[in-house]
């Protein structure tokens, strides 16, 4: 069975796929992206598994699964884009990631991610799921923060490459995504000629966390497989 790979965003580990794990089924890698930029945070995700697989990413993840894609094509049997931007930094966000990463160079890094971070995650600013959240972005840390920072100012445009990708592809959005807003995932949903969209309403940013995610992953890749299953010759 081709496994999935799930990658997840900046300041989150594998506990952002705790409430679609058991949905996703047997075959599941997690990934941590903690390199300095998006072509070895890309290379960390094709070392992980051997062969082909699906990949699930939310935002940094989803912009590295595009980079993945555009490396290695033949491995990507199937692809889910939560909560992401496919664009290049603008100007005033690599100004704005430099002023984050002088902070908690000077030993901020909780205000950083409480008072700048967390207001972005969840369409309710007073969430109950905001503890969690900030445990979450310590068991990550200052320094792979720094980096995941860092790897961001590396981004490209990657549009016109997703134009070149036939592969099963699932975009999803909240409503209420201040980060990554439904814009954007009409744009890269248009660009993937295979994609499908879901706009999710009231939710925003930290989708598997703020709504029940796991039966839109399962019946994408449960597709996908019998996609798969179809197209294998018959003996």
């Amino acid at each position: 069975m081709t496994p999935t790979v799930l990658v997840p965003g900046m300041l989150c580990d594998a506990a952002l796929w705790d409430g679609v794990r058991d949905d996703l089924g047997p075959g599941v890698v997690d990934v941590a992206i903690t390199a300095g930029d998006i072509g070895s945070m890309a290379e960390q995700v094709l070392a992980a598994v051997p062969g082909p697989f699906r990949l699930v990413g939310l935002s940094l993840g989803a912009i590295v699964g595009f980079e993945v894609l555009r490396r290695a094509p033949e491995r990507v049997r199937g692809l889910c884009a939560i909560s992401t931007n496919a664009g290049a930094p603008r100007p005033e966000q690599r100004e704005a990631w430099l002023a984050l990463a002088k902070s908690t160079v000077d030993g901020q890094f909780d205000a950083v991610v409480r008072e700048r971070i967390l207001p972005t995650m969840f369409a309710d600013r007073e969430s109950p799921l905001a503890g969690a959240f900030m445990a979450m972005a310590h068991r990550v840390g200052p320094a792979v923060f720094l980096r995941q920072l860092a790897a961001q100012a590396t981004r490209r445009d990657q549009h016109e490459e997703l134009t070149r990708h036939r592969i099963p592809a699932l975009v999803l959005c909240g409503e209420r995504d201040a980060l990554c807003p439904p814009e954007f995932h009409e744009r890269i949903a248009a660009a993937l000629p295979l994609a499908e969209l879901a706009v999710l309403p009231g939710a925003g940013h930290l989708l598997p966390w703020e709504t029940d995610l796991g039966p839109l992953l399962r019946a994408h890749l449960n597709a996908d497989l019998s996609e798969e299953t179809e197209s294998c010759p018959k003996s």
